[in-house]
């Protein structure tokens, strides 16, 4: 059956489904009959839906695909501000449970047919009265379509209980509409061959249920009153996905770009103050003013017309001795090293970084957010960051490679194991090993 069509059936059914979440927006969307999850799968890439749940009398099957439902690496590398809920149950549509109200939209894809005619009606009760979803997609198939299709005999499925013509399904809807509140219009997919769409429809047809009245319509009362709350379903899988709506995603989040532009300012503002300085500290040119805008030092002001308050800072002084070797000789120098920083204002990040800007939203929030975090140091006042300048650490490891490479170590270093030496050495050890006093 499935080759006749293009796409697949299976493949429109779904599509359908898609099309009406695209233009109605649900927020919570419940799949009855899930099986495999492969509807899930697909509304699960659709924004906007906050929960997405999955029924099915079927638990085996369920768990089998499940965990292929759960977020991706790009979930949480590229987290977004919507947020979505999944859960996936095992039980059965003609039972009631109480957290199973409140959807906006259920979803009913080929399953009544493989109900008995009596668990159909306990469906109606169950969805349209129970549930009281504000939309419900109902497919099943069209057995006046049957006869179309190559090789059938009998029922589409061995599992079909029954499967109804157009008017037989018709009848079925309208009667739950009018007891439970709703409204319907048929459609389906899968078209009949050219000629036959009139007299024969659609290979599986489709009811679209609207609630009347909306949110506050609908007959919900059905005895609620005088109910015993029940919770027959069993959960079987529950993730949230990573959302910027989570206060501890946000942070991370933040902290990664913040890190990242701090660098990508400072190696700016470094690039410029390196070509100031071989110019002779002259205007410099367009590509100069262009970084400006970004970082600047504390004696020139920028074309971002902020104010770069002390951009390096000579932060601690310490002294370290170093070795060196001069003709064989050791000799021990005491140098003094300063720590330097670069200091990028809050408000040029929140200004030049547009992810930072939307995910902090003020400076005051970005501050309030950088405060606590391990990863990001700021200065005494609270309004930049600071970063090591790492040039200068550059720099003095280059002339201590120069200091050595003049002082003759790396001869005597070469020539420190040679057997000649090696000898002397040995001679000189005494008796029984080394000693020390």
């Amino acid at each position: 059956m499935e080759p006749m069509f293009s796409p697949p059936l299976h493949r429109q059914r779904h599509q359908f489904v898609i099309d009406f979440v695209k233009r109605n927006k649900p927020l919570k969307v419940l799949d009855l009959g899930c099986g495999e999850c492969s509807l899930l799968k697909l509304l699960k890439f659709h924004h906007g839906i906050d929960l997405l749940v999955g029924l099915d009398l079927d638990g085996a099957k369920v768990k089998k695909k499940m965990h292929a439902l759960a977020p991706l690496s790009t979930d949480y590398l590229q987290p977004s501000y919507d947020q979505l809920r999944l859960e996936l149950y095992q039980g059965s549509v003609t039972q009631k449970d109480a957290r199973f109200r409140g959807f906006d939209l259920v979803t009913s894809i080929e399953l009544i047919e493989h109900l008995t005619l009596a668990d159909v009606e306990r469906f109606s009760e169950v969805v349209f009265g129970h549930m009281t979803p504000l939309a419900v997609i109902v497919s099943t198939p069209n057995s006046e379509y049957n006869p179309h299709l190559p090789g059938l005999e009998g029922f589409r499925h061995s599992d079909h209980k029954f499967e109804w013509t157009r008017a037989e399904f018709k009848s079925w809807a309208l009667k739950a509409c009018v007891e439970f509140g709703y409204e319907v219009e048929f459609t389906g997919v899968g078209r009949a061959p050219p000629g036959l769409q009139e007299c024969v429809g659609f290979c599986s047809q489709i009811g679209v249920f609207h609630r009347l009245g909306g949110r506050g319509g609908g007959n919900v009362s059905l005895n609620d009153g005088a109910e015993e709350v029940f919770f027959p379903y069993t959960l079987l899988y529950s993730i949230n996905y990573p959302s910027l709506r989570d206060n501890n995603i946000l942070r991370r989040v933040l902290v990664s770009e913040v890190l990242c532009w701090t660098e990508e300012l400072k190696s700016r503002w470094m690039e410029e103050t390196t070509k100031r300085n071989e110019g002779g500290g002259s205007g410099g040119g367009g590509e100069e003013e262009g970084l400006s805008n970004h970082v600047r030092s504390a004696e020139k002001l920028t074309a971002c017309e902020m104010e770069m308050r002390n951009p390096v800072s000579e932060d601690q002084e310490e002294e370290d001795e170093r070795v060196f070797w001069t003709n064989g000789q050791r000799r021990l120098e005491s140098r003094t090293s300063y720590s330097r920083t670069v200091s990028v204002p809050l408000d040029m990040l929140w200004s030049c970084c547009p992810k930072v800007r939307a995910l902090s939203g003020s400076v005051g929030n970005l501050r309030r957010l950088l405060m606590d975090e391990p990863e990001v140091k700021l200065n005494p006042d609270g309004d930049a960051v600071l970063v090591n300048h790492q040039e200068q650490d550059l720099e003095e490891e280059e002339e201590d490679r120069k200091d050595l490479e003049d002082s003759g170590f790396a001869e005597t270093r070469q020539s420190s194991d040679s057997p000649e030496q090696k000898e002397v050495w040995e001679e000189n050890v005494p008796p029984g090993g080394c000693s020390f006093k």
